[in-house]
């Protein structure tokens, strides 16, 4: 029970996070495993891929393919209402971290 809940907790942070690296540039879904990795997150292809595409269905991410060492990799970058979301977030974060340190 409790892993499931930390699971679901973990998955909202790592949306955010996923949305502040595409704002600074295009992902793609290995690499963005191993940045997760390097955070203390163990993310499996078969957990990122649906997040980045329920993302990109939810118009946070918009996805390019591109031909790569001859292979299609799909670069995730954040659309504008990906970047309100992200600043929302950053704020209710923010907020929250404030009212945890009272």
């Amino acid at each position: 029970m409790k892993d499931k809940i930390m699971r679901k907790l973990f998955l909202g942070f790592i949306q955010i996070h996923i949305l502040h690296h595409a704002k600074k540039e295009p992902i793609f879904g290995s690499w963005m495993i191993e940045e997760l990795h390097e955070h203390g997150y163990e993310m499996s292809p078969g957990t990122l891929y649906p997040l980045l595409h329920n993302m990109e269905s939810n118009n946070l991410l918009k996805k390019e393919e591109k031909l790569v060492n001859g292979k299609i990799r799909k670069y995730y970058s954040i659309t504008s209402f990906g970047i309100e979301i992200l600043n929302e977030a950053k704020e209710k974060a923010l907020e929250l971290i404030d009212e945890i340190k009272e």
